[in-house]
């Protein structure tokens, strides 16, 4: 579940990938609305962590 965490990691370090203008959403570029949208993607891989660790006795 904890290699969970490097997606995020992976998924903004391979620069490449969005650096493009298209396809815009609501005006902004692929290159701004993709690592926005990361930002609550981030905190609810950090938060799915968090939980099975509790359930699993991990603090």
């Amino acid at each position: 579940m904890r290699l969970l965490l490097l997606l995020p990691f992976i998924a903004l370090l391979w620069v490449p990938f969005y650096n493009q203008e298209l396809p815009s959403l609501f005006g902004f570029p692929f290159f701004y609305w993709y690592q926005l949208a990361w930002v609550p993607l981030t905190s609810l891989i950090i938060w799915l962590v968090y939980r099975d660790g509790l359930t699993k006795g991990v603090e």
